[in-house]
């Protein structure tokens, strides 16, 4: 049985993903206090396409940088393609320059944000 509480908290902080940014799942995961529980915010996301408002989950990659969850967003490119809609260059499936696009919630969002 998944968390609702833990799966809202995931959607909270990847709508504070600046656009032209990334970050991970394990990012995110130890923001929340569950280092180990990367996997959980993987399956947050897919659950997030089920009705939860707009949650931009195009911008959640592997630590990577690798487009890992593109099968989850109906086309195998379309992942890709919002992530290029917003600057971000990615080839073969990896987010290039990833260390510039990335965003870590830990640095930047303080605790009382989720």
């Amino acid at each position: 049985m998944t968390d609702p509480g833990f799966f809202d908290a995931v959607y909270q902080v990847v709508r504070q993903i600046p656009f032209g940014r990334v970050t991970s799942y394990g990012a995110i995961a130890k923001y929340l206090g569950s280092p180990q529980a990367a996997r959980m915010v993987g399956w947050a996301l897919n659950k997030s396409f089920d009705g939860k408002g707009f949650v931009p989950a195009h911008r959640v990659v592997n630590r990577f940088g690798l487009l890992t969850g593109k099968n989850y967003f109906g086309y195998s490119d379309t992942m890709k393609q919002l992530l290029e809609n917003e600057g971000i260059m990615v080839e073969d499936d990896q987010i290039q320059n990833f260390e510039q696009k990335f965003w870590d919630p830990v640095k930047e969002m303080p605790e009382a944000e989720v």
